[in-house]
């Protein structure tokens, strides 16, 4: 109950701030905010500065002595149980996106990966040649579906996202199953663990890339906004069976927005992405 109660308040209070911002009355101005699809940028920038602020002096100091103290094995063994307890939630949403061999991959990885993986935290599908990690979330289901994804949204703390993923994030919360067993076994505090550990993992994957942006942006919101955009949209395209040769498309990642910065879910979910930039996997750990 604490942890739904805890997600809630989140989600009231950027609803909160969000209704109170004010649609720009000049037609231009509109005009270029609907091409953008953000209508309540005042607020969103608002929101992203103390996001920016909490991570450069909260999140991202943890982040880099975690990467720069931890042995490297011991954050590859914590980044693949944290994947491994996501195959679940992943397998049901490519179900419902109409890809059953997505779905059997991420059950038979889970079943594999926890037994011979000790728990999940070696990937001994992936080490044997067997299919790889891939991420999909509620937000990119229903886009399948043909749900517009709405307004950009930035959310305290949690970052980049819009409505309709913002909608399926907090859906999310009550379905999500290993959350769901957790609290139904009253372990609410292996849960926050559990969220506290995906949120650092998913921060330590993703300083070089954000001190990229830092440092090679002339508006590092606008350029946050445009790559959770792209893609976002990317990732329901690629549900959707949309092949590169229909036309280039950005580079997927799992779609929720990670703490502070924006970078939402969970995670560093997918090995795939190891090596590259990932600071527009904007995931919210689960």
């Amino acid at each position: 109950m604490a942890r739904i109660s805890s997600f809630l308040t989140a989600a009231a209070l950027a609803l909160a701030v969000t209704a109170c911002a004010e649609i720009p009355s000049d037609p231009e101005e509109r005009a270029e905010a609907e091409a953008i699809n953000d209508p309540l940028e005042p607020a969103n920038r608002a929101i992203f500065s103390m996001n920016m602020y909490l991570d450069q002096n909260l999140l991202e100091p943890i982040a880099q002595a975690y990467r720069d103290d931890m042995p490297e094995w011991l954050r590859n063994g914590v980044h693949n149980f944290l994947v491994n307890l996501q195959e679940p939630y992943v397998a049901g949403n490519d179900l419902l996106q109409g890809n059953p061999q997505g779905a059997a991959d991420s059950l038979g990885r889970f079943m594999v990966n926890s037994t011979f993986g000790l728990l999940g935290t070696n990937d001994a599908v992936a080490e044997t040649g067997g299919a790889k990690p891939h991420s999909t979330d509620l937000g990119v289901t229903l886009g399948v579906w043909g749900v517009e994804e709405g307004p950009y949204l930035m959310v305290p703390l949690f970052g980049p996202s819009n409505l309709r993923d913002g909608s399926a994030r907090v859906a999310e919360f009550w379905l999500e199953p290993t959350g769901a067993v957790l609290g139904a076994q009253g372990l609410g505090a292996v849960s926050a663990a559990r969220l506290g550990t995906g949120a650092l993992d998913t921060r330590a994957n993703r300083i070089d890339a954000m001190n990229d942006i830092r440092r090679n942006s002339i508006d590092q919101y606008a350029t946050l906004r445009s790559l959770f955009q792209q893609t976002r949209k990317a990732s329901v395209l690629k549900a959707r069976g949309v092949q590169e040769s229909d036309g280039p498309l950005p580079q997927e990642t799992s779609g929720t927005p990670m703490p502070a910065t924006g970078p939402m879910s969970s995670e560093a979910k997918n090995t795939e992405d190891k090596g590259r930039p990932q600071a527009v996997e904007f995931v919210e750990p689960k």
